[in-house]
Order: structure tokens, then sequence, then C-alpha cells
């Protein structure tokens, strides 16, 4: 890994088959590998003297149990063990934070906590990509909903009409909405594209504790961005794909048999689709920042969600729950406050008509939109973003390349005394 943000590509990870790259000779004591008395070798990535934390109770050497330099919160107590306590020894200090998450295995705690931060420390940067992107994002639906778009049919259903036919009259309603709202997705999707670019660039500088500006972001994720949009077409496509599929029998027998066949098909597919989304959500972090193309990072993600399948997507369901609530109540305040200060449209919603809403409407709703944007889109990719180095952390010890970037004492990133510029 190098200092910048757009970390190297990884070296061959643990699913692999093959010790991650960080493994070789060069630890953080930069020493050779010694024999024990009944030949067993120590790890190459050993700490210097008097910094070890707490040994564990197993064998099995794991995550917790790896060696720190002293470099992880600063000089440890009693010589490099932690404080006795009622029941023994403390346990080993807590991992360095030169950013906005500690580097060890994240929690959702301190996911949801870094993303929050990220926003925070980083304010001017994360309130420009997203104020410019949402406002750019209402004022095109807007133009699109008042003066490209045909009025949506009015489609009253006769009380008398067999099942067939009320049937075919709330698909064709359906139909009517959805085609309505294919621009308005289109174009959310494109300004949900830029801020994700954008953010991701900003999340992973604020994990080594860097400060990143607008331009900086932009200059970091413009090359980034016709991959980025082939991937978030692909999956929206694929997705798309396979629920008409699911539903393509249903829909050409055209019954009431049909339309529960057709419903059926979708139920399932949609339960593909959910595990497809999981599968592959990290490969948006995983074309960012290790510079891979559409199809490497998403085996990049496959491999890093395996295993993990449930967990990222109870984390990824979390997150999407908070920022629809977030949302959704933003909104709500200021769709009500819109509706009651256009007097015609409510008028016209009491008096049971189709309401045809004016500028004061629209403009006070996409307020709302704008200011439920802002708080939102952070939080969604600061967790992808944090999720997707969590894994990567878990698998591939990612936490020691993020030290030495970060500049942390006591992994190969101070020179030699003998090193002079230029040599």
């Amino acid at each position: 890994m190098n200092d910048s943000p757009g970390w190297a590509s990884p070296g061959p990870a643990p699913s692999d088959g093959r010790p991650p790259e960080n493994s070789g000779g060069s630890g953080p004591a930069g020493g050779a590998p010694e024999s024990t008395p009944s030949g067993a070798k120590w790890s190459k990535e050993q700490p210097p003297a008097g910094q070890w934390s707490a040994p564990g109770t197993s064998g099995q050497r794991s995550h917790a149990q790896t060696p720190r330099p002293q470099g992880w919160n600063g000089a440890p107590q009693g010589g490099g063990w932690g404080a006795p306590g009622p029941g023994g020894w403390g346990g080993p200090p807590p991992a360095a934070k030169p950013g906005v998450i500690p580097l060890r295995p994240l929690g959702l705690g301190d996911i949801l906590d870094g993303s929050v931060s990220t926003a925070r420390a980083h304010w001017r940067t994360v309130l420009g990509v997203t104020v410019v992107v949402a406002v750019l994002v209402q004022i095109a639906d807007i133009v699109l909903q008042r003066f490209v778009l045909p009025a949506p049919m009015e489609i009253t259903a006769d009380p008398e009409s067999n099942p067939t036919e009320a049937l075919r009259q709330s698909l064709e309603s359906m139909q009517d909405s959805m085609i309505s709202l294919v621009p308005s997705l289109l174009i959310s999707t494109v300004g949900t594209l830029f801020t994700t670019a954008l953010l991701t660039i900003v999340v992973s500088r604020s994990v080594l504790g860097r400060s990143v500006s607008l331009g900086d972001a932009w200059r970091e994720a413009k090359p980034r961005l016709p991959h980025l949009l082939g991937l978030t077409l692909l999956l929206s496509v694929g997705a798309m794909a396979i629920l008409t599929v699911a539903a393509l029998p249903g829909l050409l027998l055209g019954s009431v048999g049909g339309a529960l066949l057709s419903a059926f098909g979708v139920l399932a597919a949609s339960v593909l689709v959910i595990w497809l989304w999981v599968r592959f959500s990290l490969a948006s972090p995983a074309l960012m920042l290790e510079r891979q193309s559409i199809g490497q990072s998403l085996r990049r993600s496959a491999k890093l969600v395996q295993g993990s399948w449930w967990r990222v997507f109870g984390i990824q369901l979390v997150t999407a729950l908070l920022t629809f609530l977030v949302s959704m109540i933003i909104v709500m305040l200021f769709s009500t406050i819109a509706l009651f200060t256009d007097g015609s449209g409510m008028g016209e919603l009491l008096t049971g008509n189709s309401p045809e809403f004016g500028w004061a409407f629209l403009v006070i709703s996409s307020i709302g939109a704008v200011i439920a944007a802002c708080i939102t889109y952070p939080i969604s990719a600061g967790v992808s973003v944090l999720l997707y180095i969590d894994q990567r952390i878990r698998r591939e010890a990612l936490d020691l390349d993020l030290a030495r970037a970060a500049g942390l004492p006591g992994y190969g990133t101070e020179q030699p005394a003998d090193h002079t510029p230029g040599s």
C-alpha cells in the first residue's frame, strides 16, 4: 500500500490460498526470522522487545493475538503488559487511531461512528460534494417532471368490471407510474455515482488522518468514473433482467393465475437479487481504491464477502433502514410544509381530485430532499468504504499497511540513519 488514497492492488488474499503480501520479511522489527531450540520458527513480523500485547489463551494465532508495535496507543504499561486486574493481567492496549477509525477489526458502532466522524472532520468537502450533486439532481428532476415528461394518465377503476379487467387496469396504472419514475431513478443513480466516487476518496484519506479538498477528491476520482458507471449499470441492468425473466411467464399468461405466478417469480428472484447485491456490495470501493477493472472488482468483492455474507448483509441492512428513516422524516416534514404552503394543491387533494402542485410545493419539497441527501449520502458511502476496509483488515491484516501509510512508528516507515535524500 502506498500513501495515496488510491491504494495499491492487494496481494493474494488468504481466501486465494496464498499468504497476503504483508507477510514478507519486513516487519515492524525489521529482523530476520530466528529458530527456537525445538526447530520452530518465529513469525517474521516481530515487534521490538517489551512491546508484546497480552498473550491469548489459545494456541491458534488469531488477529487479536497478532503482535503490535509500540506505536499502537503509545507506550504500554508495565514494560509491555496491561495493568493487572482482579482476574490477572489486563488485555492488550487499544489499537492506534490515526484517523476516524481504530486500526483493528471494526464493529457496527465503529463503522457508523467512522462515517459520522468523516462527515464532521471534513465537513467542507463532504458538504460541498453532497450539496452540489443533490441540488443538480433536484433541478434536473423538476425540469423533467414539469416540462419534459407527459402528465400521468388517470385510470378510473370500474367497480362493475370483472376480476380480469380490474387486474388489467391495475397493471396499466402500475406500468404508467413505473415509466414516469424511470427518468428520476436514472438522475438519482447518476447523482449517487458522483457522490460515491468522491466520498470514497474522502473516507480513505480520513482513515489515515489526512485532510482532502474537493479538488483533490475530484482529481483522484475522475479517472475511475467511467469504470464506476459501468459497474453501476451492470449491477442495475442485471438485477432488472433477473426480475423481468422471473415475471415474464406470468405476464405472458395474462390471467389471475398468471399474475400470481409473476408475483411468486418476482419474490423468488428478489431473494437472488439481494444475495447478489450483498455479494457484490464491496465492488465499488474495491474498484475505486485498488484501481481494478469491473470484473476484477466484482471477484474481489465476492472473495471479501465470502464467509461473512450475513454480517455484511446485517450492517448494510441496518444502514439502509437508518438512512431511510432519517430521509423519510425530513422529506415528510418538508412535504407537509409544502402541502400547506401550496393552497391549490391542498384544496384539490381534500376534494379527492388529482392535485396539480405549483412551484411552491416543488421548491420546498426539493429543499427537504437536498437536506436529506446531505445527511444520508455521507453515511451510506462511509459505511460501504469502512466495511470494505474492515473485511480486508480481518482477512489480510490491512491495518499494518494502513499504519505504515499513516506514518506510525515501528512499521518500517522510518529511514535508516545513514540514508541521505537522493541516494
